[in-house]
């Protein structure tokens, strides 16, 4: 199983980290210090179990959890007890609270993953693979949820995008590449016709040579992806 933590203090990432290395099973694939760099490593990577804390600068725990729309099994750890009925009423798989003895930790990892081993048995469609019609981006240190259909398009600036939508005047500035958003959304419906340009088919007016219109803009697009704009019109599949 692929996890990750999320701790804003380095020393519980440490030791978080120690315990999980005794867990033969479990493979740690990212140590995050904020909500919003967990974000960028559930886009990064599969994740089958998070430890999270709750009292977190910015976005908290709880708050980070109930934006997942693809949830992977959740484990709280957390120096606070006041919230453990809240992470209960998430259907988190345990609430372990600081400072955590090793067996304690031990018997919640056991938990998941008989869980995850469970699910797997009974042939249950992972999360990641049951089609939404919206996406999370964090931005302005906030997670905004984005429905698909607004999106008019993205253009892609380095490690930021700008995701212009029919129903806000001001593009959402986030921090994530092009390529990785790319890939959350539908393919049949987005596509990546210029290296800094995705389009939604849904608002696209009309097309010329290098040109893709959308409302009032013209997105450019090269010769590169001309076998994009014949899948667009439908000249081949």
């Amino acid at each position: 199983m692929n996890c990750i933590i999320i701790d804003d203090e380095p020393l519980a990432l440490e030791l978080l980290a120690d315990n999980i290395g005794m867990v033969e099973k479990l493979t740690l694939v990212a140590s995050c210090s904020s909500a919003a760099q967990a974000m960028l490593a559930l886009k990064d990577h599969q994740v089958d179990l998070i430890f999270c804390d709750i009292q977190m600068p910015g976005i908290s725990g709880l708050q980070f959890v109930k934006s997942l729309t693809q949830k992977p099994l959740i484990i709280f750890v957390t120096a606070y007890d006041q919230f453990a009925l809240d992470g209960f009423e998430l259907d988190v798989v345990d609430y372990l609270l600081k400072p955590v003895a090793v067996e304690r930790f031990l018997k919640a990892c056991n938990k998941a993953i008989t869980i995850f081993e469970q699910a797997k048995r009974m042939g249950e469609q992972p999360e990641t693979e049951k089609r939404r019609k919206y996406i999370f981006l964090y931005a302005d240190y906030n997670l905004i949820k984005v429905n698909h259909e607004d999106i008019t398009y993205i253009e892609g600036l380095k490690d930021y995008v700008k995701i212009y939508l029919s129903n806000l005047p001001k593009a959402i500035i986030s921090r994530v590449t092009i390529k990785s958003l790319e890939s959350q959304l539908p393919a049949d419906d987005f596509f990546r016709v210029h290296k800094s340009y995705i389009v939604n088919l849904g608002h696209v007016h009309s097309i010329r040579k290098g040109r893709i219109k959308i409302a009032d803009v013209e997105i450019p697009f090269s010769d590169s992806y001309k076998d994009v704009i014949d899948r667009m019109t439908g000249k081949f599949n």
